[in-house]
């Protein structure tokens, strides 16, 4: 919104500034840091008067014992800081503003309803899982769809880049399509298995969107774009704000939400990061560095999957103490506080390591 201030700078030309991504990002960051610490506090307050508490597992670390009642569904103050800043500093004429909007709004809503019936109607079930997949799913195949017949890339529709290797390509051809589904729908949920630390995954959101935010700026630029042999993906600067504005908004939760937590994100919006991170990574092209920028988020998953293997098929026994992977090392004896902070510079380390494709090439 703030964009079409650009239209008056013939009347004052310090309104020329708004043309710019990196004005409008450091201002989509800074509303939703702001917006998340004033809307903090009342809303930590009125969960704790709706008496909103996280459950935890009674077969878990014992230190969690103490996080019983801790108000839950905070992941609203993300999303509305998020929703924000991206109305107010994105231009609303670029379809990535609409497809990142579009993904928060529908992984938004079945979080929300999945939170709201166990917390406020105090169903243990929750929403059904096969109604959750499905929107899932659903929102995958839309936004897919999309690109499909209006593709990010002219010539790249169907194709990963591969990253570290000048100009390679694979041709996936229908593939493709399926591999972008389940990229999307895996990444929600793999978001929300790392969400069980006091800013766990608030935090690896951040490193991630620092590193999808400088492939989506650079890509936007037919220079730069050029130079470094990435896909040039006309109006991808503007997904740059959408993750700035989600890095300030994690930033502000973070406020809450580090040990020990005030408040948790819960599925509202640990569903629409998983899946918002994986819409940008199929809309600048950089598939195949998901795994690598959300190293953190695929190793949790992966936890999960191979302790539920492992004890189906050996008769009951377990590869890890507990899975999710964080839960393994806190009931290896290693605090909780450290636990987050060592994942926290794996996500450092992944971040940088996906930069470095910048340059090797």
């Amino acid at each position: 919104m703030f964009y079409l201030l650009y239209d008056l700078r013939h009347l004052w030309s310090p309104l020329n500034v708004f043309r710019y991504i990196s004005v409008r990002a450091g201002g989509a960051a800074l509303t939703a840091l702001v917006l998340s610490l004033l809307l903090g506090p009342p809303l930590i307050a009125w969960l704790r008067s709706k008496k909103v508490g996280q459950s935890q597992r009674k077969d878990g670390p014992a230190s969690h014992l103490a996080k019983e009642g801790t108000p839950t569904m905070g992941g609203v103050l993300i999303v509305l800081a998020v929703v924000a800043s991206a109305l107010l500093w994105m231009r609303l004429d670029v379809r990535f503003t609409w497809i990142l909007l579009f993904v928060t709004a529908a992984l938004t809503a079945v979080g929300f309803w999945d939170d709201w019936l166990k917390l406020i109607r105090k169903d243990p079930k929750g929403a059904p899982s096969r109604a959750k997949f499905a929107v899932q799913i659903g929102t995958a195949l839309l936004v897919v769809g999309y690109l499909a017949v209006d593709p990010p890339s002219a010539g790249h529709s169907t194709a990963l880049l591969v990253p570290y290797v000048p100009n390679r390509y694979v041709e996936l051809g229908s593939l493709y399509y399926v591999l972008a589904v389940l990229m999307l729908v895996g990444a929600s949920n793999a978001v929300n298995l790392t969400d069980g630390l006091d800013g766990l995954a608030a935090g690896s959101t951040i490193f991630c969107a620092i590193a999808y935010g400088v492939f989506a700026y650079m890509s936007g630029n037919a220079k730069y774009s050029g130079y470094l042999l990435l896909p040039f993906v006309p109006g991808a600067g503007e997904i740059t704000i959408f993750l700035a504005g989600l890095i300030g908004a994690c930033l502000g939760f973070l406020w809450f939400n580090s040990y020990p937590a005030q408040i948790f994100m819960g599925d509202t919006s640990s569903l629409f990061i998983g899946g918002v991170i994986a819409a940008v990574a199929l809309c600048v092209k950089q598939e195949l560095l998901l795994p690598i920028v959300g190293g953190v988020f695929l190793v949790e998953t992966l936890s999960v999957i191979i302790q539920m293997a492992s004890y189906k098929l050996r008769g009951g026994k377990r590869v890890f103490r507990m899975a999710p992977l964080h839960h393994h090392f806190e009931l290896g004896g290693i605090a909780e506080p450290k636990v987050t902070v060592r994942f926290w510079i794996v996500s450092i380390v992944l971040m940088l390591a996906a930069l470095a494709s910048l340059k090797i090439r």
